[in-house]
């Protein structure tokens, strides 16, 4: 029998606390290849806890012939690049279930294009992986820009190895630049030389210099605070671990919770998030397309505040963790809150329905997502109480979440 947490909204109108927020996990698992490519050099502080980075930094320290990355997207990812650098060593590398069902044929052919040697254990296009590390010679090579940039950053990761460096020309539009930019930002710091003109990345060939770096704070996981913030009647709520450099691309939640009256007041290391009056527009819209893991916990809020809303750039949703377009879809339908209806290739419109009939006696699916679980526990600050279904698929990214909630004033209890 599945475990299901019983969610209970605070008794007082005004949310109010201190959280600390984990390391990011995208930050995290850039500088933990950047740290194997520099023979475990780096010095790091304030790394993640998240199950996705746990996985990676035991594999980076394995010397197992077979590999299991879990169902993490970036640890699969960077390692089937990381590893095909690798001289002599030769490895399967899987992953859970889903991961199995996710493709990375765009990312090994461009790989196989810089000279590595992989092939398919099983069915073409999805792992395992069977992988063969060499020197790669590197060199200009073309990809499409319009699934994932996780491809992108794995290969960027790997650049200042190559013997050539790397001439990236990226094809079509291009999905979730910040994340593109942050991985530049990273390998900036740590010293290598590239140049973002139009849609190609150039990467010199050199050695990453190692250094001490800090990382900071996770504003994905920032995201769920400010969609309390936005449905409680007043809030005040501090997040430390954050800073105003704003290297991730869903610090965007910031200037997106101003439309719904939240404001953020950035201090040392830590953003104060404050609201005093009510404001529910009656439509919204927003392109998703560079900061896609905000989808999830922005079209929830508007469902709960009856906000209608266009949503574009959701194309990426399709293969992440679940579909998680159709996972939205049913989980609010199932609420009796809102419908997400497809109206081209990308395009969406949140239709609002009546609610007066909110069901709060079915639990909430999870799917195996952990941004699933995330992005609806704040909706019990409309609905007052809330199920989530297999609520411990948060570790995947923020193994503490429950336990920063209830530090608001949220019972959590399971049933």
């Amino acid at each position: 029998m599945s475990l299901i947490y019983k969610i209970t909204k605070p008794s007082s109108d005004c949310i109010q606390g201190e959280v600390q927020l984990n390391g990011s996990k995208s930050i995290s698992n850039r500088v933990l290849i950047i740290d194997a490519l520099c023979n475990h050099q780096l010095q790091l502080e304030n790394i993640s806890n998240a199950d996705d980075t746990v996985f990676l930094q035991q594999i980076l320290q394995s010397n197992d012939a077979v590999l299991d990355a879990g169902a993490g997207g970036t640890t699969f990812r960077f390692l089937t690049a990381y590893l095909s650098t690798q001289e002599g060593r030769e490895v399967v590398l899987t992953g859970s279930e889903r991961m199995q069902q996710r493709p990375i044929k765009i990312l090994v052919d461009a790989l196989l294009q810089l000279g590595a040697d992989i092939s398919y254990e099983n069915n073409e296009g999805f792992p395992p992986l069977r992988i063969r590390g060499k020197r790669l010679k590197g060199g200009k090579i073309s990809l499409p820009a319009d699934t994932s940039s996780q491809y992108i950053t794995a290969l960027l990761l790997i650049a200042p190895t190559l013997q050539e460096g790397l001439t990236l020309e990226l094809i079509g539009k291009i999905v979730s630049v910040p994340y593109i930019k942050m991985t530049l930002k990273i390998m900036e710091y740590f010293g290598v030389k590239s140049t973002f003109t139009n849609n190609i990345i150039t990467v010199e060939s050199c050695q990453y210099e190692p250094k001490p770096f800090y990382i900071e704070g996770d504003w994905s996981a920032a995201s769920y605070y400010y969609s309390i913030a936005i449905l409680a009647k007043e809030a005040a709520i501090t997040l430390k671990g954050l800073t105003a450099q704003q290297i991730q691309g869903d610090a965007v939640i910031a200037d997106i919770a101003t439309k719904f009256g939240v404001q953020t007041t950035y201090n040392n290391n830590a953003v104060t998030l404050n609201k005093t009056a009510q404001v529910q527009p009656a439509h919204f819209q927003y392109d998703f397309l560079e900061c896609p893991d905000l989808a999830q916990t922005v079209v929830s809020f508007c469902a709960a505040l009856q906000t209608a809303m266009n949503c574009n750039g959701l194309q990426t949703l399709r293969i992440k963790e679940t579909d998680r377009i159709a996972a939205l879809d049913i989980e609010l339908q199932k609420l009796g809150l809102a419908s997400l209806v497809e109206i081209d290739s990308n395009a969406w419109k949140l239709n609002i329905l009546d609610q007066s009939q909110i069901n709060i006696n079915l639990p909430i699916h999870t799917y195996e997502d952990h941004r699933m679980a995330m992005a609806f526990a704040p909706l019990v600050i409309k609905t007052n109480e809330i199920l989530i279904e297999e609520p411990n698929v948060v570790t995947k990214s923020y193994p503490l979440f429950w336990k920063d909630l209830a530090t608001l004033g949220f019972t959590i209890s399971s049933i």
